[in-house]
C-alpha cells in the first residue's frame, strides 16, 4: 500500500516516548541480577544513559523517576542536569512496596499509622514534582492478600478511596495523579487494583485531573488491551501508558517481542481514539528491565518498536475501513487492517530519522559511537543502580 511520506512525516514529528530510570541498572529474575560493566551508580547518569536513547532515536525526550530509588540532595541541579544533556525530567513514581511496614499493604492497610506514612510518602513526591516540573504522579500498589478471609476487601477499597482523595488534594493545579493497575503479584488471592474498572471507578470519584494508567504486561493472558484502550479514551480516562511485552506473568521484556501486532493493535486504538499527538494528554513511557540485553540498546530498540508499530496505524485507510465496515464486509475491513500491519515501514523511518538529522540505523550508530566501552572504563568504583536502588 501507499504512503503519503509527508503526511507521516509529520505525525511521527509528534511522538514522545519516555523512558524510565530503572531501565538503566542492573536487573534479573527472581533467581538472579547479572550485572553489566558501567552501569550507572547514580540518578545523574542513569540520566546521561537515557540522554543517549534520545540522541539516536529523537523521539526519547524525558526520563520518568523513581523514588526513592532517585533520590537526590538536589532534584533542582538533576532538572538542570538533565535539560542541558537535551532531555526533562517526566513521570514521578512513588514506591510504597519495598519497606518492611507494608507488608500488608500500603495506603490500603488497616492500621492508620501506616497508612499516613504511605500517603506522606507520596507528599514527598508531589513535592519533588514543583522542583523536577513534573505533571505526573504515578501510583501503583502492590496491596492485597494473599488467602481468603485475610482481611476485609471491601474495607481496602474503602481505604483505598479515602488515601487516593487526600493525595489528590495536594497534588497542583498543573499536576496529574496516574492511577496504574495490575491483576496479580505480589498478591496472590486478590490486588487492591487488578483491573482498569477498578482504577476507573477510583479515579473517576476524585476528578478531572485522575485518570488511568495502562501497563500493556499487567493483564491475563488472552486480554483484549485494545479494548481497554478504546474504552478509557471514550470516557476520557487513558492518563498514560506503560510499554513492554511479556510472555507469561512478568512485564520486563521489550515492547513487540512477544506481539508486535497488539502493539499495532493498540496504537491504533490509540489513533482512532484521539490519544496520539499534540493535542493528547496521554503520556507515553517504558517501563521494563533489561536482564541479559545491554540496557542503552535495549532501550532505543524498545522506543524504534513502538515508533515502527506507530507508522503502520497511522497506514490503516480508515475511510476505506470505515466503508468496509458500515457495508458488513468482513473480510475486506481485515483486508484493511492488516494491509497496513504488514506494510514495511522500515525504509520510511529510516528517511524520516535523516530528515532530522539523525543516523538511519540508530542501534549501529550507537554501537559504533564506543559509548558502551567508554562508560566501562570510567565508571569504575562506587555502587552500581539495579532494581530497588
Amino acid at each position: 500500500m501507499s504512503v503519503d511520506t509527508a503526511k507521516l512525516f509529520a505525525q511521527l514529528d509528534q511522538q514522545a516516548i519516555e523512558l524510565p530510570s530503572w531501565a538503566f541498572g542492573n536487573s534479573g529474575t527472581r533467581f538472579r541480577v547479572f550485572p553489566s560493566a558501567g552501569v550507572p551508580r547514580d540518578p545523574f547518569e542513569k540520566i546521561e544513559d537515557a540522554a543517549q536513547v534520545h540522541k539516536y532515536s529523537g523521539i526519547a525526550p524525558s526520563v520518568a523517576l523513581h523514588i526513592p530509588w532517585d533520590k537526590v540532595d538536589s532534584y533542582s541541579e538533576l532538572r538542570a542536569h538533565a535539560e542541558g544533556l537535551g532531555v526533562k525530567l517526566g513521570t514521578i513514581n512513588s514506591n510504597t512496596f519495598q519497606d518492611e511496614d507494608y507488608k500488608f499493604g500500603s495506603i490500603t492497610h488497616s492500621n492508620p499509622v501506616i497508612r499516613q506514612k504511605a500517603i506522606d510518602h507520596h507528599f514527598d513526591c508531589i513535592d519533588i514534582m514543583h522542583e523536577t516540573g513534573s505533571r505526573d504522579l504515578k501510583i501503583w500498589l502492590a496491596d492485597g492478600t494473599n488467602y481468603p478471609g485475610q482481611d476485609d476487601i471491601r474495607g481496602r477499597q474503602d481505604r483505598l478511596a479515602d488515601s487516593l482523595e487526600k493525595i489528590y488534594a495536594r497534588i497542583g493545579e498543573n499536576q496529574r495523579l496516574v492511577l496504574e493497575y495490575k491483576f496479580f503479584e505480589p498478591a496472590f488471592y486478590h490486588t487492591d487494583v487488578p483491573d482498569w474498572g477498578t482504577a476507573y471507578a477510583q479515579v473517576a470519584a476524585l476528578g478531572e485531573r485522575a485518570s488511568v494508567c495502562l501497563d500493556t504486561g499487567h493483564h491475563a493472558p488472552g486480554t483484549n488491551i485494545e479494548f481497554i484502550v478504546a474504552q478509557l479514551l471514550r470516557l476520557g480516562k487513558l492518563g498514560s501508558f506503560d510499554f513492554n511485552s511479556r510472555f507469561y506473568a512478568d512485564d520486563d521484556l521489550i515492547v513487540g517481542a512477544a506481539d508486535p501486532f497488539q502493539l499495532f493493535r493498540i496504537m491504533y486504538e490509540v489513533i482512532r481514539g484521539g490519544g496520539y499527538g499534540n493535542d493528547s494528554d496521554v503520556a507515553f513511557m517504558l517501563d521494563q528491565c533489561h536482564n541479559i540485553e545491554d540496557k542503552i540498546p535495549g532501550q532505543i530498540r524498545s522506543v524504534l518498536n513502538v515508533q515502527a508499530m506507530t507508522a503502520r496505524a497511522l497506514a490503516v485507510d480508515t475511510k476505506a475501513l470505515n466503508e468496509a465496515q458500515l457495508a458488513g464486509d468482513v473480510l475486506a475491513a481485515n483486508d484493511i487492517f492488516m494491509d497496513a500491519f504488514y506494510t514495511d515501514v522500515r525504509p520510511t523511518l529510516a528517511a524520516w530519522r535523516e530528515s532530522k538529522g539523525l543516523n538511519p540505523d540508530p542501534i549501529k550508530a550507537f554501537n559504533n559511537s564506543g559509548y558502551l566501552k567508554q562508560i566501562a572504563e570510567t565508571r569504575v568504583g562506587g555502587q552500581q543502580a539495579g532494581w530497588g536502588a
